[in-house]
């Protein structure tokens, strides 16, 4: 298996072009819808950016904990465990969130989606014993003034 990327060095570069061009991001992402995860680390207590692929499903965001395949799920999971309030930035908006991690049946219909989608996620549930968490992102409701 290959080595996993440095990801406290891959992503401010990506961070930076999603906020400068308005949550479009080029290069490998181009083909994928990104957001950026913001999440409380759960051992330090620090706020932590991730960006990430996700899903649209109706007003919610769906992102795979994948890591690319990695044998441990990555840290961003481990955070959204401990401490499911979290923010996402979609486009140029940051709306607070609930971080739900999918049950069965759902999480594989949302699996197999994102796999038919983005079949690189199929590739990474191939290259690890564990099963890829899948979780849901839902956008606390807007408060509508009329």
């Amino acid at each position: 298996m290959s080595e996993q990327p440095n990801w406290a060095e891959v992503n401010p570069p990506v961070i930076a072009t999603f906020r400068a061009n308005r949550g479009k991001v080029g290069g490998r992402f181009a083909a994928s819808p990104i957001l950026l995860l913001h999440t409380v680390g759960a051992r330090t207590g620090q706020e932590r950016v991730n960006p990430l692929t996700y899903l649209p499903d109706g007003d919610r965001f769906v992102v795979f904990a994948s890591d690319r395949g990695a044998p441990r799920h990555p840290d961003w999971f481990h955070n959204v465990v401990a401490s499911p309030s979290v923010q996402v930035e979609v486009g140029d908006e940051t709306l607070p969130a609930t971080a739900t991690v999918a049950e069965e049946p759902e999480r594989s219909e949302l699996f197999a989606r994102q796999a038919a989608a983005l079949p690189r996620f199929g590739e990474y549930q191939e290259k690890t014993s564990r099963t890829i968490p899948v979780v849901i992102l839902t956008p606390a409701p807007r408060d509508r003034t009329y």
